[in-house]
């Protein structure tokens, strides 16, 4: 399962998003947090329609995507998802 966060450089929530996700990948040892930049990565961030920074994305080991949060996500919703993944 893929914990995928989307971040820019000016964005402030991105941090606390980024911790969010930190301890859900130390919670649940199938989770793999993988960090795009949409400056760097902007063909990727279009072809998942990002739209806003943070924007946290949870896929499943199909790559299928089961949840969607912009903004700062609870652990309690990113655990949730993973579950569903799982």
């Amino acid at each position: 399962m893929q914990l995928v966060l989307y971040t820019s450089s000016f964005c402030a929530p991105c941090a606390q998003a980024r911790s969010v996700l930190a301890e859900a990948e130390r919670l649940v040892p199938q989770a793999s947090v993988i960090e795009r930049d949409v400056a760097f990565e902007n063909v990727k961030a279009a072809d998942d329609e990002i739209r806003v920074t943070p924007t946290v994305i949870v896929l499943d080991d199909a790559g299928t995507e089961v949840f969607r949060a912009t903004g700062v996500p609870t652990l309690n919703q990113v655990l949730t998802a993973a579950a569903q993944a799982l």
